[in-house]
C-alpha cells in the first residue's frame, strides 16, 4: 500500500520571522505524531536552516510541511514528517560542494546541507543555476530505516516496493486560503497502480469537500483494475450532492507498457519519455453534474516514462528539460519543481507524478 500524505501547511519565506513560525509548527507536528523530543528538535533545526536560507537568498521561497502514514502498528516505521522547499533563486552550480561539511551560508545557523542530510532519514535536492532549487527532506521518529516515501509495500523494509512504480504528489491552496480544493490519491492494482487527481469547483471548504468525497469513492472502489471510465463514473454519481469537480483517473500497467486514461473537466495529463511528451485529454464536463461521452484512451507507457497529472492551477508551459537531471529524482521533487515553475497563486494547485520502478541496489 502506498503511504497516505497530508499536506499540513505552506510557509512563505517573506521575512526572518518566517523561520521561527515554520520551526514551531514542525516541532509541534512532530510531538503530536509521537516523535521523541530530541528528534523533533533535529527536525526543527533542519527547518530553521532551510527557511533562513530561503529568506536570505531566494526569490519567492516557500516551504511545505507534510505527514506520511503507512498502514501498520509501529509508529517508528509507519509515520514520517517531510518538508519540501522550493525557490526561484540563483540556484547552485555544484550541489555536491554545498553538501560538504562546513559549507553554509552567511547569517544561517551554520548547519548547512551536509548536516541536514545527516540529521534526516532522506534528502533529495536538485538545483538549476539561475532557475532555483527544490529539496525534499524526510524525518522518521527514531531515525531508523523505513519504507522509501514514494514506494509501497510492507513497512519496515528500507527499500520497500522494488518493482512498483514510484509516485508522489502535493497540493497548494490559493493565496489566502488554508484548505485546498484539489486532492489526489493513489492505490495499487494487480497490474500496477491507479492515480486520481481531483479539482473541486471553486475554492475553500466546499471545493475541498467535493475533492475529499471523490478521493473516498476512488479508494473504496472494489476493483480499480476495472478501468478509469468506471472509476470516473462512480465518482460522478457519488459527488452529485457536492458542487462538483474536475476529475481524471490514470491506470498504469507497467508490465504491459500501457496507460489507460479517462477524465472530466480541466485536468491536464502528460506522459514524458526522453524528449517525447504525449498529452492525455479529458472530456468536457463536471463530475457530479455533467458527464457526457466518457471514454477511455490508451497510451504507450515506456519503461522510462514519467506520468504527470495536474490541475488548472498549474500552467502547461513547464518543461523539465529546463532542469537537466531532475526527471531521475524522487517523484515528489519532480512535482515540486513543476509547481514552483508553473503554479498559479490565484488558484488551488496540485501535481501528482508517477515514475519508473525503483531499481534494485
Amino acid at each position: 500500500m502506498f503511504p497516505r500524505a497530508e499536506d499540513v501547511a505552506w510557509f512563505g519565506a517573506t521575512d526572518p520571522s518566517a523561520a521561527g513560525a515554520a520551526r514551531r509548527a514542525a516541532v509541534t507536528l512532530a510531538g503530536r505524531l509521537g516523535f521523541p523530543a530530541t528528534r523533533g528538535a533535529e527536525l526543527g533545526i533542519a527547518v530553521t536552516e532551510t527557511m533562513t536560507n530561503l529568506v536570505r537568498h531566494s526569490d519567492d521561497g516557500r516551504l511545505l510541511l507534510r505527514v506520511l502514514r503507512w498502514d501498520g502498528d509501529r509508529t517508528d516505521l509507519t509515520t514520517a514528517v517531510q518538508f519540501v522547499a522550493i525557490d526561484s533563486g540563483p540556484g547552485m552550480a555544484d550541489v555536491s560542494a554545498a553538501m560538504r561539511d562546513g559549507a553554509t551560508s552567511a547569517g544561517t545557523l551554520g548547519v548547512g546541507l551536509g548536516a541536514i542530510a545527516r540529521l534526516s532519514d532522506d534528502l533529495d535536492i536538485h538545483s538549476t543555476p539561475g532557475r532555483g532549487t527544490a529539496m525534499v527532506v524526510t524525518f522518521r521518529p527514531t531515525g531508523r530505516p523505513g519504507p522509501r516515501p514514494g514506494t509501497p509495500g510492507p513497512p519496515g523494509l528500507p527499500s520497500g516496493g522494488l518493482g512498483a512504480p514510484r509516485v508522489a504528489g502535493l497540493t497548494r491552496p490559493i493565496t489566502g486560503e488554508t484548505v485546498c480544493g484539489d486532492a489526489y490519491a493513489v492505490r495499487a492494482t494487480d497490474a500496477g497502480l491507479a492515480l486520481l487527481l481531483c479539482d473541486g469547483l471553486g475554492h475553500g471548504e466546499l471545493a475541498a469537500r467535493a475533492a475529499r468525497e471523490a478521493v473516498r469513492i476512488f479508494l473504496a472502489a472494489a476493483d480499480p483494475s476495472g478501468g478509469p471510465v468506471e472509476l470516473v463514473r462512480r465518482i460522478h454519481q457519488g459527488i452529485s450532492h457536492t458542487r462538483g469537480a474536475a476529475v481524471a483517473v490514470a491506470v498504469l500497467e507497467p508490465a504491459a507498457e500501457v496507460l489507460r486514461f479517462a477524465g472530466l473537466g480541466n485536468v491536464a495529463g502528460v506522459i514524458l519519455s526522453g524528449a517525447r511528451r504525449s498529452g492525455l485529454l479529458s472530456r468536457p464536463g463536471i463530475a457530479g453534474h455533467q458527464a457526457r461521452g466518457l471514454s477511455e484512451t490508451r497510451h504507450p507507457l515506456p519503461g522510462d516514462a514519467l506520468v504527470v497529472l495536474h490541475s488548472d492551477g498549474v500552467g502547461t508551459r513547464w518543461n523539465l528539460a529546463d532542469h537537466p537531471g531532475v526527471a531521475s529524482h524522487d517523484p515528489l521533487l519532480v512535482a515540486a519543481t513543476i509547481l514552483r515553475d508553473a503554479g498559479l497563486r490565484r488558484d488551488d494547485a496540485s501535481v501528482v507524478v508517477a515514475g519508473p520502478p525503483q531499481a534494485a541496489g
